[in-house]
């Protein structure tokens, strides 16, 4: 009796793996929860076949912008595995959501339990991500403290691959750059990327502020080294990379060139109209977070959290319920005009990249971690729509239906799936 080489092969789809260079129909093979095979009519039997013909094949998708530190950040923090295997990706960085007094906590009730691959970017703030950041008295220069906050960082290199911050108008008129400065002092000592998050959040009660928006970005930019990421491009709010003309900040163009990065950070903040004049202006995104939390998603607290926040939720300065995904975020950006091949990269190769992660995740490469996403891409008139009320029709519509994380087949059932809307 012949044994079967594999464990599994997933036969017939279009595989695209821009480590690789492989774009087109292919089957991959996975042992011993690793990529044994990738080629054209693979030969050989296997314990298990999956038929993906008709499905686009992705390394496992990785989301650089997740909140997931349930209970700890209230109704902020979404279940890790509902964000991660349930919804297609295999791979997910918490920003800001522990800190250098709650990251124990967050290895131990988050990470490790977790079906997903869970990694951090730990928040500047001694307090991290309560609340989403709702109360801005707890984030000023006080509530930074470098060495404690470098000390963690370098304590578990294994999972905290970067340092989280918020350069935005609200905290600017309050503090000045004091707290930035030391997020890069942060970044710095723990040779880890800072990822700066750009568009106002912490108004002052009167709704007034005492710095102009289009200040900000110029100023910040020069605090930042290579490597640094660049956060929600496509921001409605302001003080992002979109000053109050509707012009592009000149001062991006000259950042990218000297070699920071750029992440969508999509959540609440997503505007098709700054994504389309931000794309105009050549500002093409190096990665694509999708930013869902409590706030923004239609999700019913974890048992034990409130309800409502104690003040109106819809005060809470990333509100804007909605149901989405990662699959849904790139469905966006298809329609914006963007090809597979540029934004693929944006959630596998890139993402592995700015984690540091490049030899081990983002990849089919034979050897590598079986972590792959299984996506449906079907044709058809879909009506999508942002926190602004704009509305696009686009004609095809990306979607999660499975992944294997290292090998291990998770049905995309995520209760926070958006519904597709047909136009």
């Amino acid at each position: 009796m012949t044994l079967a080489p594999y464990d599994l092969i997933l036969r017939g789809g279009h595989v695209i793996d821009p480590a690789t260079g492989l774009d087109g129909i292919a089957d991959v093979a996975i042992t011993d929860g690793r990529i044994a095979a990738m080629q054209t009519d693979l030969p050989g039997m296997a314990r298990e076949t999956i038929d993906v013909r008709g499905r686009i094949v992705l390394p496992g998708m990785i989301d650089t912008h997740a909140h997931i530190y349930t209970y700890v950040s209230g109704r902020f923090g979404l279940p890790a595995d509902m964000v991660g295997v349930e919804s297609g990706v295999t791979t997910l960085v918490d920003q800001g959501g522990a800190s250098c007094m709650t990251f124990p906590g967050f290895r131990k009730f988050i990470a490790e339990p977790a079906r997903s691959r869970v990694l951090s970017f730990l928040s500047a703030y001694v307090v991290g991500g309560l609340e989403g950041h709702f109360y801005p008295s707890l984030y000023g220069p006080e509530g930074v403290d470098v060495a404690a906050t470098v000390k963690t960082a370098l304590a578990n290199r294994d999972l905290i691959r970067g340092i989280k911050v918020h350069a935005e108008v609200g905290g600017v008129t309050r503090w000045g750059y004091e707290v930035l400065r030391k997020a890069a002092e942060i970044g710095r000592e723990a040779d880890l990327p800072v990822y700066m998050h750009f568009g106002q959040m912490w108004a002052l009660p009167d709704g007034s502020n005492g710095v102009d928006p289009d200040e900000i970005l110029p100023a910040v930019v020069e605090l930042m080294r290579p490597g640094d990421i660049l956060a929600h491009p496509f921001t409605r709010h302001p003080g992002g990379f979109v000053d109050r003309h509707g012009k592009l900040h000149p001062v991006v163009q000259r950042a990218l060139e000297r070699g920071l990065k750029v992440d969508v950070g999509h959540g609440s903040h997503f505007s098709f109209r700054m994504a389309r004049l931000a794309l105009d202006a050549g500002v093409l995104p190096d990665t694509l977070g999708a930013d869902m939390h409590g706030y923004n998603t239609r999700m019913t607290p974890p048992p034990g959290t409130p309800a409502r926040h104690p003040d109106d939720e819809e005060a809470h300065p990333f509100a804007g319920a909605a149901r989405f995904s990662l699959c849904y975020a790139m469905t966006e950006l298809l329609t914006l005009g963007l090809t597979l091949p540029q934004i693929v990269p944006m959630v596998t190769t890139n993402a592995a990249a700015m984690l540091g992660l490049a030899d081990e995740i983002g990849t089919l490469r034979p050897g590598a971690i079986a972590d792959v996403s299984v996506l449906a891409d079907d044709r058809g008139r879909f009506r999508l729509g942002d926190n602004e009320g704009t509305e696009v029709i686009a004609d095809r519509m990306l979607t999660p239906l499975f992944c294997l994380r290292a090998g291990t087949r998770h049905d995309a059932a995520a209760p926070i799936l958006p519904e597709v809307l047909a136009a």
